[in-house]
Protein backbone atom coordinates (compact mmCIF):
# COMPACT_ATOMS: atom_id res chain seq x y z
CA UNK A 1 0.00 0.00 0.00
CA UNK A 2 1.37 3.68 -0.90
CA UNK A 3 2.40 5.65 1.60
CA UNK A 4 -0.21 8.71 1.32
CA UNK A 5 -2.81 5.92 0.77
CA UNK A 6 -1.39 4.27 4.51
CA UNK A 7 -1.87 7.85 6.32
CA UNK A 8 -5.17 8.47 4.59
CA UNK A 9 -6.40 5.93 5.76
CA UNK A 10 -4.76 6.22 9.40
CA UNK A 11 -6.63 9.89 9.62
CA UNK A 12 -9.95 8.05 8.70
CA UNK A 13 -9.42 6.16 11.09
CA UNK A 14 -8.56 8.95 13.79
CA UNK A 15 -11.83 10.44 12.29
CA UNK A 16 -13.46 7.88 13.12
CA UNK A 17 -12.54 7.37 16.75
CA UNK A 18 -12.26 11.09 17.59
CA UNK A 19 -16.05 11.17 16.24
CA UNK A 20 -17.13 7.62 18.48
CA UNK A 21 -15.54 9.11 21.72
CA UNK A 22 -17.54 12.65 21.12
CA UNK A 23 -20.77 11.08 20.48
CA UNK A 24 -20.43 8.99 23.45
CA UNK A 25 -19.51 12.00 25.76
CA UNK A 26 -22.21 13.68 24.32
CA UNK A 27 -25.00 10.85 25.44
CA UNK A 28 -23.22 9.88 28.98
CA UNK A 29 -22.36 13.27 30.50
CA UNK A 30 -25.13 14.88 30.05
CA UNK A 31 -26.84 11.72 32.02
CA UNK A 32 -24.13 11.92 34.69
CA UNK A 33 -24.87 15.57 34.92
CA UNK A 34 -28.84 15.16 35.31
CA UNK A 35 -28.20 12.45 38.18
CA UNK A 36 -25.94 14.69 40.04
CA UNK A 37 -28.42 17.73 40.16
CA UNK A 38 -30.94 15.26 41.40
CA UNK A 39 -29.32 14.02 43.96
CA UNK A 40 -28.13 16.94 45.17
CA UNK A 41 -31.62 18.46 45.10
CA UNK A 42 -32.28 15.81 47.28
CA UNK A 43 -29.66 16.76 49.61
CA UNK A 44 -30.58 20.73 49.68
CA UNK A 45 -34.28 19.22 50.55
CA UNK A 46 -33.47 17.42 53.67
CA UNK A 47 -30.99 19.94 54.78
CA UNK A 48 -33.63 22.77 53.96
CA UNK A 49 -36.13 20.41 55.78
CA UNK A 50 -33.49 20.49 58.82
CA UNK A 51 -33.46 23.74 59.12
CA UNK A 52 -37.00 24.51 59.12
CA UNK A 53 -36.75 22.44 62.15
CA UNK A 54 -38.49 19.08 60.24
CA UNK A 55 -35.74 16.71 60.07
CA UNK A 56 -36.47 13.63 57.98
CA UNK A 57 -34.82 10.52 58.68
CA UNK A 58 -31.10 9.66 57.41
CA UNK A 59 -31.96 7.42 54.24
CA UNK A 60 -30.83 3.80 55.77
CA UNK A 61 -31.29 -0.07 54.87
CA UNK A 62 -30.11 -3.43 56.16
CA UNK A 63 -29.34 -5.86 53.53
CA UNK A 64 -29.20 -9.47 54.50
CA UNK A 65 -27.02 -10.63 51.67
CA UNK A 66 -24.30 -13.66 50.54
CA UNK A 67 -21.63 -14.52 48.80
CA UNK A 68 -20.96 -17.77 46.64
CA UNK A 69 -17.12 -18.21 45.05
CA UNK A 70 -17.59 -18.69 40.91
CA UNK A 71 -14.11 -19.23 40.73
CA UNK A 72 -10.43 -18.90 42.27
CA UNK A 73 -7.81 -16.92 40.67
CA UNK A 74 -4.16 -15.50 41.67
CA UNK A 75 -4.11 -11.92 41.43
CA UNK A 76 -2.80 -10.53 44.72
CA UNK A 77 -2.68 -13.84 46.39
CA UNK A 78 -1.18 -17.29 45.64
CA UNK A 79 -4.44 -19.46 46.88
CA UNK A 80 -5.17 -22.07 44.63
CA UNK A 81 -8.12 -24.89 44.14
CA UNK A 82 -10.74 -23.13 47.05
CA UNK A 83 -13.97 -21.52 47.25
CA UNK A 84 -15.40 -19.12 49.92
CA UNK A 85 -19.03 -18.55 50.78
CA UNK A 86 -19.98 -16.15 53.21
CA UNK A 87 -24.03 -14.58 54.78
CA UNK A 88 -24.50 -11.58 56.64
CA UNK A 89 -26.03 -8.25 57.67
CA UNK A 90 -24.89 -5.33 56.12
CA UNK A 91 -25.87 -1.87 57.18
CA UNK A 92 -25.76 1.27 54.80
CA UNK A 93 -26.49 4.39 55.42
CA UNK A 94 -26.73 7.43 53.39
CA UNK A 95 -24.52 9.89 55.19
CA UNK A 96 -21.80 10.94 52.55
CA UNK A 97 -24.01 13.24 49.85
CA UNK A 98 -23.41 12.95 45.90
CA UNK A 99 -20.45 11.73 43.58
CA UNK A 100 -20.82 11.50 39.81
CA UNK A 101 -24.37 11.57 40.10
CA UNK A 102 -25.05 8.81 43.04
CA UNK A 103 -25.48 8.65 46.17
CA UNK A 104 -23.02 7.53 48.97
CA UNK A 105 -23.44 5.85 51.11
CA UNK A 106 -21.04 4.35 54.20
CA UNK A 107 -21.20 0.37 54.63
CA UNK A 108 -20.60 -1.85 57.76
CA UNK A 109 -21.41 -5.76 57.90
CA UNK A 110 -21.39 -8.38 60.10
CA UNK A 111 -20.56 -12.08 58.54
CA UNK A 112 -21.54 -14.75 60.90
CA UNK A 113 -21.50 -17.38 58.72
CA UNK A 114 -18.03 -17.75 56.76
CA UNK A 115 -16.90 -21.10 55.34
CA UNK A 116 -14.15 -21.81 53.27
CA UNK A 117 -13.84 -24.72 51.36
CA UNK A 118 -9.83 -25.81 50.56
CA UNK A 119 -7.44 -28.62 49.42
CA UNK A 120 -7.13 -30.96 52.95
CA UNK A 121 -2.89 -30.85 52.37
CA UNK A 122 -1.26 -27.82 51.56
CA UNK A 123 2.28 -26.70 51.69
CA UNK A 124 3.70 -23.81 53.64
CA UNK A 125 3.33 -21.48 50.67
CA UNK A 126 -0.60 -22.82 49.99
CA UNK A 127 0.29 -24.89 47.18
CA UNK A 128 -2.24 -28.26 47.37
CA UNK A 129 -0.68 -31.65 48.33
CA UNK A 130 -3.94 -33.26 48.07
CA UNK A 131 -7.27 -33.19 45.84
CA UNK A 132 -9.46 -33.79 48.52
CA UNK A 133 -11.37 -30.85 50.06
CA UNK A 134 -11.99 -29.17 54.04
CA UNK A 135 -14.91 -27.62 54.78
CA UNK A 136 -13.01 -24.57 57.54
CA UNK A 137 -15.76 -22.59 58.90
CA UNK A 138 -15.17 -18.76 60.53
CA UNK A 139 -16.92 -15.48 61.30
CA UNK A 140 -16.35 -12.20 60.13
CA UNK A 141 -16.91 -7.85 60.96
CA UNK A 142 -16.45 -5.58 57.54
CA UNK A 143 -16.32 -1.83 59.68
CA UNK A 144 -15.68 0.65 56.64
CA UNK A 145 -16.81 0.30 53.38
CA UNK A 146 -19.01 2.82 50.74
CA UNK A 147 -21.60 2.13 48.39
CA UNK A 148 -22.59 4.39 45.02
CA UNK A 149 -26.29 4.18 44.19
CA UNK A 150 -27.48 5.82 41.40
CA UNK A 151 -30.79 6.52 40.05
CA UNK A 152 -31.90 6.12 43.80
CA UNK A 153 -35.74 7.28 42.20
CA UNK A 154 -35.88 4.69 40.02
CA UNK A 155 -37.02 1.04 40.11
CA UNK A 156 -34.08 0.02 39.17
CA UNK A 157 -30.92 1.25 40.70
CA UNK A 158 -26.80 0.56 39.64
CA UNK A 159 -24.62 0.40 42.41
CA UNK A 160 -21.19 0.22 43.18
CA UNK A 161 -18.80 -0.59 46.14
CA UNK A 162 -16.35 -1.62 48.08
CA UNK A 163 -15.11 -2.47 51.78
CA UNK A 164 -13.30 -4.09 54.19
CA UNK A 165 -11.99 -5.83 57.40
CA UNK A 166 -11.57 -8.90 59.18
CA UNK A 167 -12.27 -12.84 58.74
CA UNK A 168 -11.61 -15.50 61.13
CA UNK A 169 -11.43 -19.17 60.81
CA UNK A 170 -11.10 -22.47 63.41
CA UNK A 171 -7.99 -23.36 61.93
CA UNK A 172 -5.27 -21.49 59.71
CA UNK A 173 -6.47 -20.65 56.34
CA UNK A 174 -4.92 -21.91 53.33
CA UNK A 175 -1.50 -23.01 54.77
CA UNK A 176 -0.92 -25.09 58.33
CA UNK A 177 1.50 -22.30 58.30
CA UNK A 178 -0.51 -18.89 58.14
CA UNK A 179 -3.02 -17.63 60.46
CA UNK A 180 -6.55 -17.59 61.74
CA UNK A 181 -7.15 -14.29 61.43
CA UNK A 182 -7.12 -12.64 57.80
CA UNK A 183 -7.85 -8.94 56.43
CA UNK A 184 -10.48 -9.23 53.78
CA UNK A 185 -11.33 -6.61 50.83
CA UNK A 186 -14.39 -6.70 48.55
CA UNK A 187 -15.89 -4.86 45.66
CA UNK A 188 -18.64 -5.31 44.01
CA UNK A 189 -21.44 -4.05 41.19
CA UNK A 190 -24.59 -4.59 39.91
CA UNK A 191 -28.06 -3.60 39.99
CA UNK A 192 -31.15 -3.03 43.25
CA UNK A 193 -34.43 -3.87 41.83
CA UNK A 194 -37.70 -2.28 44.18
CA UNK A 195 -39.81 -4.95 45.01
CA UNK A 196 -42.17 -2.99 47.06
CA UNK A 197 -42.09 0.35 49.09
CA UNK A 198 -39.69 -1.02 51.76
CA UNK A 199 -37.49 -4.33 49.95
CA UNK A 200 -35.85 -4.37 46.96
CA UNK A 201 -33.70 -7.00 45.61
CA UNK A 202 -29.88 -6.74 45.11
CA UNK A 203 -27.94 -9.00 42.52
CA UNK A 204 -24.16 -8.51 41.74
CA UNK A 205 -21.07 -9.87 41.31
CA UNK A 206 -17.59 -9.18 42.50
CA UNK A 207 -14.39 -9.93 43.65
CA UNK A 208 -13.30 -10.53 47.28
CA UNK A 209 -9.63 -11.28 48.67
CA UNK A 210 -8.33 -12.35 52.02
CA UNK A 211 -4.27 -12.47 53.47
CA UNK A 212 -2.98 -12.02 56.95
CA UNK A 213 -0.65 -9.01 55.49
CA UNK A 214 2.48 -11.33 56.19
CA UNK A 215 2.06 -11.30 59.95
CA UNK A 216 3.62 -14.02 59.34
CA UNK A 217 5.95 -15.48 56.60
CA UNK A 218 3.64 -17.68 55.53
CA UNK A 219 0.87 -15.91 53.76
CA UNK A 220 -0.93 -17.32 50.86
CA UNK A 221 -4.12 -15.55 50.86
CA UNK A 222 -7.05 -16.38 48.74
CA UNK A 223 -8.41 -14.19 45.42
CA UNK A 224 -12.14 -15.22 44.40
CA UNK A 225 -15.08 -14.00 41.60
CA UNK A 226 -18.37 -14.54 43.32
CA UNK A 227 -22.19 -14.04 42.73
CA UNK A 228 -23.51 -11.76 45.57
CA UNK A 229 -27.07 -11.20 46.09
CA UNK A 230 -29.53 -10.12 48.84
CA UNK A 231 -32.75 -8.71 50.31
CA UNK A 232 -32.52 -4.90 50.66
CA UNK A 233 -35.24 -3.88 53.92
CA UNK A 234 -35.32 0.17 53.53
CA UNK A 235 -35.45 0.95 57.20
CA UNK A 236 -35.36 4.68 57.31
CA UNK A 237 -36.31 6.62 53.83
Amino acid sequence: MPARLRQCVRMGSLVVRSLCALAVLTIVFPRIALAQVSCKTDVADRQAAKRAGHPQPVESQLVFDDQGSIGNFQLFAAGEDSKLFTAGVEYDRHSWGCFLGAQVYYVAEVLPFVLLDEPTVLNFYGVPRSTDHTLVPGAGIIPIGFRLQWRHDRAIKPYMLAKGGVLGFTQKAESPNATYENFTFRTEGGVQIRMTHRVDLRMGMGYAHFSNGFIVPSNPGLDVMAYMGGIVWHWKD
